[in-house]
């Protein structure tokens, strides 16, 4: 176009920055920018909204704040534009900044803050935004809105608020795209509701299913231990014409290792190289994970040693819990060492070995892990745990003490506990009065 001396207009530069924002590739935006502005092009509202979607998609955050920051007009797709910009680049804090401050906000202005605080991690900061947007009498939510709504629902094992989600869906008549069944799939199958998963799936003709959702249902099943089924779906996915990926394969070797089946994994991970895939790091940590906790851990050891790739934090960490389980402590003191080397600034490396050096009575030894750790400046992260209660999600750290609710909750765990002491007793009574007669 420019060796034949015609010159770009308003209308050419939208399209070289979308291409330009397609094939990530920032030099060459900053050249189409540079060209803008020698065009006198730059005030023009719907090629600023470009160049900022591309300086976003690139994550050159700052200098798409500096194209929305010197626009004279912006519109909502500008504000839309910086606040994805934020959210991909995750800085969750001036994303928020933005939205507060919009003149406007559609659905995609929500839509948008969801999936920022879901990608961030923050899923109960999701939930509440999506609970804001639906209660002040904001835009009707969407397919985007409720895939990262129902994700948040996932990652919480929130199954109560997962159902409200669903039933928003339906009573809103959205429609049931794959992508939203695939979603219902998988929060259903996280939240430990199969059933619930296992009719959501099956609801779908086969003909219009896709790699995606039967890796969601075989996920499911595999994480809570329903190995069979899991191999069952696999069969009917082949038979269905759909071809495995590398994520079916991940699903089938979990599958094994939690039901103990060496000889089906090692066929699934063969598998892998013959449909001319290449083995990532999952797959040799998932096969690991089999043969460690099905005892293997001498196999398990060599296939570590003799693998193509530089072990990770993962496949270790999968090989010391199996050497924990199955007693084997010289091995698991070697691997823990490995651990600490690979993995210096995780608290649980130097707890584990510390605990395999207690276990084994090198009190030193196990001092001096700790003394590691503390010279390091490696802190000990509580654990925490969530409990949904009526629809709501409560957050509980080892002997919490901050719950609104605390006194209460203690005085009926203490109530629990009493009970369950009067019933073990009563159950070793009968148990001697059955050996007396």
């Amino acid at each position: 176009m420019l060796l034949n001396d015609v010159n770009p207009d308003y209308l050419t530069y939208p399209f070289l920055v979308k291409a330009s924002a397609r094939l990530s590739d920032p030099k060459l935006g900053g050249c189409v920018h540079g060209r803008v502005l020698r065009s006198g092009f730059a005030s023009d509202v719907f090629i600023a909204n470009s160049l900022i979607h591309m300086y976003g998609s690139s994550r050159e955050i700052a200098s798409a704040r500096v194209v929305f920051d010197e626009m004279p007009l912006k519109n909502l797709v500008s504000w839309n534009s910086m606040l994805d910009g934020y959210a991909k680049f995750g800085d969750v804090i001036l994303m928020r900044q933005v939205f507060d401050v919009m003149p406007g906000r559609d659905v995609v202005s929500w839509s948008t803050l969801v999936d920022g605080y879901v990608k961030d991690g923050n899923y109960t900061e999701a939930l509440v935004i999506f609970a804001k947007m639906v209660s002040e009498s904001g835009p009707k939510a969407n397919e985007v809105t409720m895939v990262s709504v129902l994700s948040a629902c996932s990652h919480l094992g929130a199954l109560d608020q997962g159902r409200t989600m669903h039933r928003y869906i339906v009573e809103k008549r959205l429609p049931l795209t794959l992508v939203l069944k695939t979603s219902l799939v998988d929060m259903y199958a996280k939240c430990g509701s199969i059933d619930e998963a296992l009719a959501v799936f099956c609801e779908i003709p086969k003909r219009k299913t896709d790699v995606l959702i039967w890796n969601a249902m075989i996920g499911g099943l595999a994480t809570h231990g329903f190995t069979s089924k899991a191999l069952e779906i696999y069969s009917e996915m082949r038979d269905s014409g759909i071809r495995p990926d590398e994520i079916t394969y991940l699903c089938l070797l979990s599958a094994c290792a939690h039901g103990g089946l060496v000889r089906e994994a090692w066929k699934y991970f063969d598998s892998i190289s013959k449909n001319k895939m290449v083995p990532k790091s999952e797959h040799y940590a998932c096969m690991i994970d089999v043969l460690a906790r099905a005892g293997h851990l001498s196999e398990a050891y060599r296939f570590l040693k003799e693998m193509p790739i530089e072990p990770t934090a993962s496949m270790l960490g999968a090989l010391f819990n199996g050497c924990i389980n199955h007693r084997k402590l010289d091995l698991a003191e070697i691997v823990g060492k490995r651990l600490v080397e690979l993995d210096p600034g995780h608290d649980g490396r130097y707890i584990g070995l510390a605990n395999v050096y207690s276990v084994i009575r090198r009190w030193d030894e196990a001092k001096s892990t700790r003394r590691a750790m503390e010279t390091r400046g490696v802190k000990k992260l509580p654990g925490y745990s969530y409990v949904e209660v009526l629809g709501g999600l409560h957050r509980f750290v080892a002997h919490d003490q901050v719950h609104a609710e605390a006194r209460e909750i203690y005085s009926m765990l203490g109530v629990i506990v009493e009970h369950m002491k009067l019933r073990t007793g009563l159950e070793i009574e009968e148990m001697e009065i059955f050996k007396f007669d």
